[in-house]
């Protein structure tokens, strides 16, 4: 498989914040473990803070790449040849985009904690996607690999 000519990944990592929140939601199960003794507390305080962690770090689990002729997000791939035009969103145009503008047919990789996006239109006849809503922290950079891979695969 070739490598496209700007080849792009990103993961969709989630906020630090979330981290913290992992953190509080262990001391949260540990306070309320404190009644039964210490045993119970320091398993509720490690229990809790895993189980949070897993959440967080599952939910911001998923990734986008250009890799080849092909753009992967998250669980979908598609050849660069079955994609159009590339629209760069900034945070309000991707807050319309999900919502009053979105298209119930869309794929959407959202993650509200990334403001900016970028739409993609999937021009495949077969496909009954009309875009790609991906959420991405560059949406410079991934349009211009996608761009960069079309062009290579053309």
């Amino acid at each position: 498989m070739q490598l496209s000519a700007t080849p792009y990944e990103e993961r969709l990592t989630a906020p630090r914040s979330w981290w913290v929140i992992s953190l509080l939601v262990g001391v949260s199960l540990a306070l309320i473990l404190l009644p039964f003794g210490t045993l119970p507390l320091l398993g509720g305080l490690v229990g809790g803070t895993a189980a949070a962690a897993v959440v967080a770090s599952a939910y911001g689990s998923p990734r986008i790449r250009v890799v080849g002729d092909s753009l992967i997000a998250g669980e979908a791939r598609l050849p660069v040849s079955a994609l159009g035009a590339t629209e760069i969103l900034d945070a309000e145009e991707a807050r319309a985009w999900r919502t009053y503008k979105a298209d119930t047919r869309a794929f959407l990789l959202l993650r509200a904690y990334i403001p900016t996006a970028l739409r993609v239109e999937v021009t495949d006849p077969e496909d009954p996607t009309p875009y790609l809503y991906l959420s991405t922290r560059e949406p410079r950079k991934l349009a211009a690999a996608i761009n960069a891979a079309r062009k290579a695969h053309a």
